[in-house]
């Protein structure tokens, strides 16, 4: 029998960004005491303040930079994981971008799949929270990822993230994976039931959320004039 859980909403919180339920069906990853189903994919503040998500996964396309982590941090009031590069940057600034996210209170640091294993080592030796490991690619070497010192691998494969977690599951029936889950139940589920412990979702966009918003209100606004019209005549 399932258990009843009450539920309760403020006025300001009840706009909120709500992840899929379907989420709830993954394992989970106890991290420092919290169990962690439900990544959400953003560096919006706005979103970050207004979503139910377990915890933040903010990674971007740019050069990490100690202050957009300390923006990130303080606008959540959930766990964050963030990007420290791995890629372009060099190798002591990823690890001093680590040191410094560890310090500011992450509770994860996230590499990029291009990072190399001697710079995951030299993380792992720096810090002492999880490392998660991006993997894009069904041809790349899961071991050598665990092996330098990955606490959790990421998989974000596209079309093949299904697959790349179910190689990964046979081959490490118990270590941690996030994978995105795609905006699908039926696209996470089939995620979950691959191995992957925790999803990671990306939500729609501030000014999708707004783009929406004013569409109902120019539906709206169209009703009322038509009833207007119609009460004069």
């Amino acid at each position: 029998m399932a258990k009843y859980v009450p539920e309760i909403k403020g006025i300001l919180k009840r706009h909120t960004i709500q992840l899929p339920e379907v989420i709830r069906e993954a394992s989970g990853i106890r991290i420092f005491g919290k169990r962690l189903k439900s990544f959400v994919f953003t560096t919006d503040v706005a979103v970050i303040k207004n979503t139910n998500a377990d915890a933040v996964i903010a990674v971007y396309p740019f050069t990490p930079q100690p202050i957009i982590t300390h923006s990130i941090i303080l606008s959540a009031d959930i766990p964050v994981f963030c990007g420290v590069g791995g890629g372009i940057a060099p190798g002591k600034r990823v690890v001093n971008l680590a040191l410094d996210a560890e310090f500011k209170g992450v509770m994860g640091v996230v590499v990029n799949s291009n990072t190399t294993n001697e710079v995951i080592r030299d993380i792992r030796d720096t810090i002492d929270i999880p490392i998660i490991v991006t993997i894009i690619s069904e041809y790349e070497n899961v071991k050598e990822r665990i092996e330098s010192g990955a606490t959790i691998i990421n998989v974000s494969g596209a079309d093949k993230t299904n697959k790349i977690v179910r190689q990964i599951r046979s081959e490490y029936p118990t270590f941690p994976i996030i994978a995105t889950g795609g905006i699908t139940d039926e696209s996470i589920r089939e995620t979950i039931k691959a191995g992957a412990n925790a999803i990671t979702f990306t939500p729609p966009t501030a000014s999708e959320i707004l783009s929406e918003i004013m569409d109902r209100f120019r539906e709206k606004y169209e009703r009322d004039r038509h009833r207007q019209d119609k009460s004069e005549n």
